[in-house]
Order: structure tokens, then C-alpha cells, then sequence
């Protein structure tokens, strides 16, 4: 079991607090920083963008979400005792082949759409591709933005989700309170903002979708693969001047921002569909006792 390989390390559960306590802390003061100073994000962008450019604001938003993910391994290390492998797999190592199954798979479904609402509508767009920082975008975004992805996917669907898991007892409360904690991570976003309370929903939802190909596979692999495909190949082909990401894309978008269909179907159409190829290449079974069992010692396990 994913969830009870946290045993594996020096479990002190106050341990569990430090990390998470002060991430929060901080996302927490940023959106009362926003809310209570009624801080126009989309502006303080624009003129962060303009000031220094597209790619230095990228770097400056990804570089300590980087540093983030090399303390919170240090950390596993260093206090738990606990190895990288086992907070991120069940199996005896970490399986590369999902890690580069779930990235492609999504990438080039993520480019698919895109290129569909682009021929659906091609007024919603303007072109925005420049060689030059095209490719300083590509070199920044492939060495920083698996680390970003990857540091929040080893903080709530590995330290948290074990963490939890362990002082819960069972699946279903870290994974009902990962996904919540994971789509209110993003209420300072300025897409929040803009479109209102209703993108939780889309937050949420794949949080909730991040979770189970967690539970049901034992690992994280699946969900480091598509976190990173979802953030890297969205930040090379698509942009708008009101999301969180500004960058030297491909396309721009233009249209009204409107919380749409778009951010249903994602999540009860698109994710469901991943979960059924996911689980046939995979061969997944016994669902109700992946998601929802117990979380017992190894010992106990073995015996």
C-alpha cells in the first residue's frame, strides 16, 4: 500500500505540521494580501511583465516552488529517515515508464485541444510566436517547471497524502482532504479573480483526479507526469494576460474570460476517460478498497 510506506520513516506526526504549516501560512497571507488590500493581480502583472519581461517573472514564480521541492526531499531525508522511492511508490523503484506514459499521453491531448478550440474559433486568438523567446521559454520551462509540478505533487499526494493517511487510519481522508487543500492552493491565482469562485470546481476536481491515480497505482508517477504535461505544454502553446502563467507562447488568448463548459468537461468528461485508459494499461482493480481502505503498519501487512 502507497499510503502506509510513510511507516517506512521516523512517522512523528507533528513532523508532518512543519512543511505543509508554513506553505499554507504563506499561500494564506498572499490571498489576504490580495483580498483585504483589493490588489488588482491582473495589473501588478502587467507591470511586473513590463518592468522585467515575461521570462524573468516566469522564472521568479517558478524558481521557489524548485527550491520548495529540494527542501521537502531534504527534509523526507534528513528528519524522517524516510527514502525518496518509498514517498513516491509502493513499488521497489521509481517507474520512469509511468512517469513519461502520463506526460506524453496528456501533452499531446492538451495539444489537441488546444488546436481544436483554436480551429473552433480562431477569433478567441491571436498569434504570439516569437523564435527567440519561444526558445528561451522552452529551456526555462522544461528545467523549471517539472520541479514547480513535482514539488506540489510530493507535497500533497505524497507527504500529505501518507501523513494523513497515517494519522486517519483509512484512503478516503487524504484523499478528500488532499483535493480540497490542493484546489484551495490556488484561490490567490489570478484566474480566481477573474472568473470567480466557480474554477474551484476545476482546482478541485483535479486534485480529486491527481488522488486516485495515486491510490489506485500505488505512486506517484502518473500524477508527476501529467501535473508536469499539464503546466509545461499549456505554458508553450497557450496564454492570456489575466492567467497565472504570462509567457512568449504560441497562441495568445484574447476572448472575454467566462467560466464556461470549459471547465467542466475536464473534469466529468476528460479525467474519466484518463481513469478508464489508465486502469486498463494498468490493470487496476478492487477500487472501493483502493480509495477507501484501511491504512495498516507493513508488519501488520506481512502478517
Amino acid at each position: 500500500m502507497y499510503v502506509a510506506q510513510g511507516y517506512k520513516g521516523d512517522i512523528g506526526l507533528w513532523k508532518y505540521l512543519i512543511i505543509p504549516g508554513l506553505f499554507f501560512a504563506l499561500m494564506v497571507l498572499n490571498y489576504l494580501a490580495v483580498v483585504v488590500l483589493n490588489i488588482d493581480v491582473e495589473a501588478l502583472m502587467a507591470k511586473q511583465i513590463e518592468q522585467k519581461g515575461e521570462i524573468r517573472v516566469l522564472i521568479e514564480l517558478l524558481a521557489p516552488l524548485a527550491f520548495g521541492l529540494v527542501f521537502l526531499l531534504g527534509w523526507v531525508k534528513l528528519v524522517h529517515q524516510q527514502s525518496i522511492t518509498s514517498l513516491t511508490t509502493a513499488r521497489n523503484k521509481i517507474d520512469w515508464k509511468r512517469i513519461f506514459f502520463a506526460f506524453f499521453l496528456w501533452g499531446i491531448i492538451t495539444g489537441l485541444m488546444i488546436f481544436l478550440d483554436y480551429q473552433l474559433g480562431p477569433e478567441n486568438y491571436e498569434w504570439n510566436f516569437e523564435w527567440e523567446p519561444f526558445l528561451y521559454l522552452l529551456l526555462v520551462g522544461v528545467l523549471l517547471i517539472p520541479l514547480q509540478t513535482s514539488f506540489e505533487e510530493y507535497l500533497f499526494r505524497g507527504y500529505l497524502m501518507q501523513g494523513i493517511g497515517i494519522w486517519a487510519g483509512n484512503r478516503l481522508v487524504p484523499l478528500i482532504a488532499t483535493s480540497v487543500l490542493f484546489g484551495l492552493m490556488h484561490l490567490g491565482n489570478p484566474e480566481v479573480g477573474k472568473l470567480g469562485y466557480g474554477i474551484l470546481v476545476y482546482y478541485i476536481g483535479t486534485g480529486f483526479f491527481l488522488g486516485i491515480i495515486t491510490l489506485m497505482d500505488e505512486g506517484i508517477e502518473l500524477a508527476i507526469g501529467f501535473h508536469a504535461a499539464n503546466n509545461l505544454f499549456t505554458a508553450l502553446l497557450v496564454t492570456a494576460s489575466w492567467t497565472a502563467f504570462q509567457t512568449p507562447s504560441v497562441l495568445k488568448d484574447i476572448a472575454t474570460p467566462a467560466l464556461g463548459f470549459d471547465v467542466l468537461v475536464p473534469v466529468f468528461v476528460v479525467f474519466p476517460l484518463l481513469l478508464y485508459i489508465f486502469s486498463k494499461r494498468y490493470k487496476w482493480k478492487n477500487w472501493k478498497e483502493r480509495l477507501t481502505g484501511k491504512v495498516v503498519k507493513p508488519d501488520d501487512i506481512r502478517a
